[in-house]
């Protein structure tokens, strides 16, 4: 049965028969457009169509019969509710949606509306610490590492460092017009430290109760823990430790600071002259500096005999400590260096496979290869150049030109120092509670290795990069670039995956019975140690339940316009009449342009130019001003970024009362045309969030001609597949960009780390997909004449069952599900130049059929015709307006206009952690599971006290009495004294509760299976002669080597994955001195009986 969609002051009109005429339409705003009767009667020398005739043909009657009117078309409800805030315009100027044909194909696949909610389903509920905030509020202040201590995080960032508290995590922000800056309203309350430079590195101290902060300028400062926070907050001890940035630090298990920069350069910082300059007065802060500043020991010029260094010369990535051996691991992008944290002496020098190395120089190897690359990439170039004789002159100038920006591209990376093997990297390094160390790479892999640097075992568990790494208890953290964390046991086995963030994850740190994890955007969130679990569904279903209280609603007027230019230029009042005449209500304007430029030439130097990172073009920037000027740009509107392929080019304007809202601007582009290589054809894309709601616009001009029907819709699913956005040149917040995030995401992985079949493109993931541009799509099955007859008499409905788009659409071919708005104005193509009016079509010889090539086309995230706008469907919209500019007679092409309404659900991220942090503390089944990880296996510590005399060895026995539960320990060594006849004895902490050098604990910590023990050696060990003439306090630790000595160990054990820790102290004594000693043979012999 036909279906016609009638304007809404008509009544329906039905085919009475095959000789019937198509119903007479309403007049349209066109007829001021139609042309004179001078011009009429010019054009109809040609042919008359009877322009001014009220009757239509038979012939076209009858032709119209012949075809299917089956299309479906919805109508929008008009309903309007009070809680949607309007956009600038102010209130509705009672303006219906118009009717939409939906196509075929949209539920399925990837071109499936992403599945949203109030509470995301497929991950843990979070404490969302730090919302995502906008990219363009962080000039200067991107967040890029993390630490935790027990009741504090904290961060540091491109201005130094901040801090949160624990007491304070759940409490709401500031809000907009709150005490922060832009990007921190939704964040719980944080303190932030004077303005110095970025910050590199973090290091927790719990001995000294400090957080170490290493610098860009390489200055390394420490910040008190237990200071009455206010903003800004000050440094305490700093000073100038390396020439270039403190990539890393580490304190060792003797309380020394490491720290490693570029270069290879390592440096150690005796805890000696440390705790000296730490308690000399504010007022000898210079002095203080000063005597940490000359104590280092720097252990590569110790390593290097005659200019030749035996450690690598890139840049230090990582130190780790590992505690259970008593040593140091450097890691550099393809290599390590083991060092011994008591003598400071190199043990071991390795690369990523495990192969032992004498001497690393990995610079100068990688710049030979690259030597030796280059001639092989000219061969090959030669090769393709050979094979290409027999094509075009402009297939031949298009290789020369690639080949060349090839070459450039290389001479780029060469001059970058990018020669390293970015796919084998070392990324992150971790110790897991077993005393096994773990490194993760750029490719993926998980490499285990065992504390005398062998390998052990690789795996990997997601094709992504691994950014970082963290432990608790049995389990191990990995953070991928893909935004996934996933969750492995300790032999590396997958426990659980998810979707974190949506961008690289790029550290990750322990505190309070959480796991917080930091994306490269600056968001902060922190998943629940028992997750994932049965906790999840408790506070999933709870936060679920009160959606309404943190759901907000915000109305947004879209203006998208589209024009191919053809190559020309235009004048203000065309543009006003186009834009800016219908841009008073519009919060968002995009527009695309088609053929901005365009010649051999222009194609071959934009292709060139792409390959090493380049766009833009003079005449590009010419539209880009002139379109700013016409939408008031400075005044009323903000030009956020634009992207220019070859002749194609989109740009987004926000208004200015709308820009705290919208930000994170991204662009792509994918070209289409001569092999998928040049942009003659192709799509360009901007990606935006508003109030938290991804949109994409993409700008398209695809294949041409009648009959390429088919490789246009190739050309669309190739743009939708491969837009991958990141940040572009002409982007105006470039200067923003703290992490870059220029990579292709594997979304079509999930979290399990399985590739599955389909990779997910990124316009997948969007809420809201603009295509609009020259389609090129034509009229089917109809002559010129008889299409221009149909545009004299305005019978859009009858032309558009010959629309080539609509067909394809509707056979879910392409555009698959999306929606456009029902057409009511003549084809956009093809007009003469500077001809107005409809008589303007193309008359001369080839006599183009009239087409609509021009079109606007979008998706939000609808599943159905009708749906309510709420955080499970966020992004409702609505047609206003859907026109044509047919004054406009600068190119072949008319312009095309769109105002969509946009109806956006999002949730109040401050509001929402509150709830969570309600159910958190006072939900009596979450509160009850929260106990569990409380519990402590049953551990018994024998004995607890050890006396020592010379290089006497003595024994700690640890006991785990559970049937089922690990125990984990840990032994630190709380303080040290040194015996004196008079008084009580001073006990200090050293740096982490790092042991004194002539103890030796053996394990200091392991994990202890259910029903077993552990005994671990308490020895006094003798320091070797070379350390005491390496780091200056020698003479100090003489004399204490030759007094009576006390320290005190603490044993800290908890479970599996328990938050809470059983602790027992135990002392420690050691007899310089012959003297007469209690034997402790009994409680030797009491031990070995109670081990039986």
């Amino acid at each position: 049965m036909d279906e016609r969609i009638e304007d809404d002051d008509k009544d329906n009109e039905n085919l009475a028969g095959g000789g019937s005429l198509p119903p007479h339409r309403k007049a349209h705003s066109y007829s001021q457009q139609l042309p004179g009767p001078s011009e009429r009667k010019r054009h109809n020398q040609v042919r008359k169509h009877s322009l001014d005739d009220n009757r239509i043909s038979n012939n076209i009657s009858s032709f119209y019969e012949q075809s299917d009117s089956d299309d479906e078309f919805f109508t929008r409800s008009s309903s309007a509710t009070d809680e949607y805030l309007e956009g600038p315009g102010g209130p509705e100027d009672q303006a219906q949606p118009l009717q939409e044909f939906i196509g075929s194909g949209g539920g399925m696949g990837i071109f499936k509306a992403p599945t949203r909610s109030a509470v995301h389903p497929g991950r843990p509920p979070c404490l969302e610490l730090r919302p995502h905030p906008l990219r363009e509020t962080q000039l200067g202040k991107f967040l890029r590492t993390i630490a935790c201590t027990e009741e504090q995080l904290w961060a540091g960032q491109e201005c130094g460092v901040r801090v949160w508290e624990f007491k304070n995590a759940y409490e709401a922000g500031c809000g907009l017009g709150g005490k922060v800056r832009r990007g921190d309203e939704d964040a719980s309350p944080f303190y932030e430290s004077a303005e110095i430079s970025p910050t590199m590195s973090l290091a927790v101290d719990n001995g000294t109760r400090l957080v170490w902060s290493g610098h860009k300028d390489g200055k390394i400062r420490s910040w008190k823990m237990d200071q009455t926070f206010s903003t800004p907050f000050k440094e305490g001890l700093s000073w100038q430790a390396h020439r270039g940035p403190v990539h890393s630090m580490v304190i060792s298990s003797y309380g020394d600071l490491w720290s490693g920069s570029e270069g290879g350069v390592i440096k150690i910082w005796p805890w000696e002259s440390m705790e000296k300059s730490l308690s000399l007065s504010p007022e000898e802060r210079h002095m203080a500096a000063l005597l940490v500043e000359r104590s280092f020991i720097d252990l590569r010029s110790q390593v290097t005999v005659n200019g030749v260094c035996s450690i690598s010369s890139q840049e230090v990535k990582c130190l780790l400590s590992d505690h259970v051996k008593g040593r140091v691991w450097c890691a550099g992008p393809l290599s390590f260096s083991l060092w011994d944290a008591r003598t400071k002496e190199l043990l071991k020098v390795f690369n990523v496979d495990g192969q032992a190395e004498n001497r690393v120089d990995m610079s100068s190897m990688q710049q030979d290869q690259g030597v030796e690359d280059e001639p092989k990439a000219k061969s090959n170039s030669s090769n393709k150049k050979d094979k290409s004789q027999g094509p075009s002159f402009l297939q031949r100038s298009r290789n020369a030109i690639m080949g060349a920006a090839d070459a450039v591209r290389r001479v780029a990376s060469k001059g970058a120092g990018a020669f390293v093997d970015d796919s084998r990297r070392t990324e992150a390094l971790v110790q897991t509670s077993d005393g096994m160390i773990w490194s993760g790479s750029t490719n993926g892999m998980l490499v285990q290795w065992d504390g005398t640097g062998n390998r052990v075992q690789d795996c990997n568990r997601h094709p992504c990069a691994v950014q970082c790494i963290c432990t608790f208890g049995t389990r191990m953290y990995v953070g991928y670039m893909s935004g996934i964390i996933q969750v492995l046991d300790l032999e590396g086995n997958l426990i659980a995956g998810w979707v974190a963030h949506n961008g690289p994850v790029i550290r990750l740190a322990v505190g309070n019975g959480y796991v917080f994890s930091l994306a490269s955007h600056g968001g902060i969130r922190g998943w629940n140690i028992a997750s994932p679990g049965p906790i999840d569904n408790i506070i999933r279903t709870e936060l679920a339940a009160r959606e309404v209280s943190y759901t907000r609603r915000h109305n947004v007027r879209i203006l998208i316009g589209t024009w191919n230019v053809g190559q020309g230029r235009t004048s203000q009042e065309a543009l006003l009449s186009w834009l800016g005449s219908v841009v008073s209500d519009v919060g968002i304007v995009v527009v695309g342009l088609q053929e901005v430029e365009m010649g051999a030439g222009f194609l071959a130097m934009s292709a060139a130019k792409e390959t090493v990172g380049l766009e833009g073009s003079a005449m590009g920037q010419w539209w880009l001003d002139t379109i700013g000027k016409a939408l008031g740009e400075g005044k009323a509107f903000e030009r956020m970024g634009s992207r220019q392929l070859a002749g194609l080019l989109v740009s987004l304007w926000v208004r200015k009362n709308l820009r705290t809202h919208v930000g994170d601007i991204d662009a792509g582009a994918v070209p289409c045309g001569f092999g998928r290589a040049i942009g003659n054809k192709g799509g360009v894309g901007l990606r935006i969030r508003v109030y938290d709601r991804i949109m994409c616009f993409v700008n398209c001009h695809l294949a041409a001609h009648l009959e390429a029907v088919n490789r246009r819709n190739a050309d669309f699913d190739h743009i939708y597949r491969n837009m991958v956005f990141s940040r572009s040149s002409n982007l105006l917040n470039t200067a923003a960009a703290g992490v870059s995030t220029a990579v292709h995401m594997l979304r079509g992985t999930n979290a399990m780390g399985i590739t599955i079949e389909e990779a997910k493109p990124e316009l997948s993931d969007a809420d809201m997909v603009v295509f609009f541009g020259d389609f090129n799509y034509r009229l089917f099955g109809i002559s010129y004449d008889e299409a221009r007859d149909f545009v004299s008499q305005r019978c859009f409905d009858w032309l558009r069952e010959k629309d080539q788009l609509r067909a394809e659409m509707k056979a879910g071919k392409v555009f698959q599900g999306m929606r456009e708005g029902i057409i009511k104005f003549p084809p956009t193509y093809k007009f003469e130049r500077h001809q107005p009016g409809l008589g303007g079509y193309d008359s001369g010889e080839k006599k183009r059929i009239p087409a609509w090539c021009d079109r606007i086309i979008y998706r939000d995230t609808r599943s159905s015709t009708q749906a309510e706008c709420n955080l499970d469907c966020p992004v409702v919209s609505s047609i206003l307006l859907y026109d044509a500019v047919m004054d406009v007679t600068d190119s072949d092409h008319k312009p095309v206009r769109c105002k969509i309404n946009v109806r956006i659900s999002h949730a109040d991220r401050s509001t929402r952690r509150k709830e969570f942090g309600d159910i958190m503390t006072s939900n009596e089944k979450v509160r009850s599971m929260l106990e569990e990880l409380c519990h402590v296996p049953e551990t018994i510590i024998t004995p607890d006290k050890i006396t020592l005399q010379n290089l006497d060895t003595s024994s700690l026995l640890i006991v785990n009495k559970s049937t089922k539960d690990n125990v984990v320990y840990k032994i630190i060594c709380e303080g040290q004294s040194v015996v004196k006849n008079e008084g009580e004895p001073h006990f200090v902490a050293k740096g982490d509760f790092g042991f004194p050098r002539w103890l030796e604990v053996t394990p200091p910590a392991g994990i202890i299976k259910p029903e077993q023990s552990v005994e671990v050696s308490v020895r006094h060990e003798e320091l070797h002669s070379s350390e005491d003439s390496t780091d200056g306090g020698s003479t100090k630790r003489r004399s204490e080597e030759n007094q009576d000595k006390e320290v005190i160990l603490v044993v800290h054990v908890q479970g599996s994955c328990s938050i809470q820790t059983y602790s027992q102290k135990v002392h420690v004594r050691h007899y310089f001195t012959a003297k007469t000693l209690r034997t402790d043979s009994k409680s030797n012999n009491a031990r070995r009986n109670y081990a039986c």
